[in-house]
């Protein structure tokens, strides 16, 4: 009887380091090409895009892994990993499609509504110099007098 029980937290401690162990890799891959990334693919293109689906594909089975032995769902009932990855599936659906709402109304706005296209770039372009010139540097402005018009 005891034969089992030892027999069974051997393969349980087995079971626990490989699991650590490829979580472990799948990290340093993931912190690999991030840094890989930021160091030698500058420009957006298709190799960053492929690198950072690399980069969610890992992340996505770290997440099976972490739900799958340290959550206790691998072992688990059917019924049971269902009530837990059908709303965890929706949640994510539910960021996907708010995000992609939030894009399309931005996208449409600036198509059809020049004035806040302009609205929301002018700020940007008038205060690029911001915080560059010191305040002694800065003349005071000569005061306009009004344009002649009508007498009142």
């Amino acid at each position: 009887m005891e034969q089992t029980a030892h027999a069974d937290t051997k393969a349980g401690r087995r079971e626990i380091w490989r699991v650590t162990i490829i979580l472990s890799v799948l990290t340093i891959i993931e912190l690999a090409i991030g840094f890989g990334m930021y160091l030698w693919v500058h420009e957006d293109g298709f190799l960053r895009a492929f690198l950072k689906g690399v980069i969610i594909i890992l992340m996505l089975a770290k997440a099976f892994y972490i739900t799958a032995y340290f959550m206790h769902l691998g072992h688990e009932l059917r019924n049971m990993i269902m009530t837990v990855v059908v709303p965890l599936s929706l949640f994510i659906w539910f960021i996907i499609a708010f995000l992609y709402d939030g894009a399309s109304y931005k996208h449409l706005r600036n198509t059809y509504d020049k004035g806040f296209k302009e609205r929301t770039t002018e700020k940007t372009h008038q205060g690029s110099d911001h915080g560059k010139k010191d305040l002694k540097d800065v003349q005071p402005q000569p005061k306009t007098e009004a344009p002649p018009g009508p007498a009142h």
